[in-house]
């Protein structure tokens, strides 16, 4: 898997993943990539120097800044352990229901990581991975944020459920998101772009809420959606 942009590739080196190699362009001058290729030296991970052209044809986001690293598959996180490693607090996950978009749901991820998110758990079937797009778009997001990958997301609601952790779904039809308590051990569920949640999926959760719209369309960007209800969530938390 390669990772591509100054801020991913410095995020990546961050953590504790192996890193093959990092191709750096020739001739970068300016002050942030200076400091990154310092890191990149500091850390003792191998640098190739190579042409624009070159760096062009390796990417697959267009948007490579002069940096492109080369790691190992993105390492998925067990889901017992991440329960695990949130217990003893008032942990918070989010549960992502048919997010077929990876940029979505890089977006997602950045969200995540930004509002200190316990960890994210995404099904294996009918829903996007962690790929390169998806490492770009959180913007190296995914390495700081537990994912876990299930076979089943109705199983994993349930065994968060088992583990006194409160299953809110945010879809239309549900109660205000601002006068629900979300203070606790909490888990949202975030619906796919067209489909929203599973209606299986729906029923194993504890509730439903919704953000009110004013305008003339009715929904929100799953991405933009969950963001909203996360720092909703961290809001009441934090007060």
């Amino acid at each position: 898997m390669t990772v591509e942009g100054r801020n991913a590739v410095s995020e990546l080196i961050k953590t504790q993943k192996t890193v093959d190699k990092v191709l750096v362009q020739n001739g970068l001058r300016d002050g942030e990539s200076r400091k990154l290729l310092s890191e990149l030296r500091e850390s003792g991970i191998k640098i190739a120097f190579a042409d624009k052209s070159v760096l062009d044809k390796q990417c697959k986001s267009g948007r490579h800044q002069g940096f492109i690293a080369f790691v190992t598959d993105f390492e998925y996180t067990d889901l017992d352990d991440m329960i695990e490693a949130a217990s003893g607090k008032d942990c918070f996950f989010l549960v992502l229901d048919g997010i077929e978009d990876p940029h979505n749901l890089g977006s997602i991820i950045r969200v995540a990581e930004c509002a200190g998110i316990d960890g994210i758990i995404i099904g294996k079937h009918r829903s996007a991975s962690v790929t390169d797009t998806v490492m770009r778009i959180s913007e190296g997001g995914a390495n700081h944020v537990a994912i876990a990958k299930v076979t089943n997301v109705n199983s994993a609601i349930e065994k968060l459920k088992e583990n006194n952790i409160w299953v809110y779904g945010l879809e239309l039809g549900g109660s205000d998101i601002y006068k629900t308590n979300l203070k606790g051990k909490l888990a949202i569920v975030i619906g796919g772009e067209d489909t929203g949640i599973n209606r299986l999926t729906k029923e194993k959760c504890d509730g439903v809420m919704s953000i009110q719209m004013h305008g003339k369309i009715n929904s929100l960007n799953a991405s933009v959606a969950c963001g909203v209800a996360v720092f909703e969530a961290l809001r009441q938390r934090q007060g």
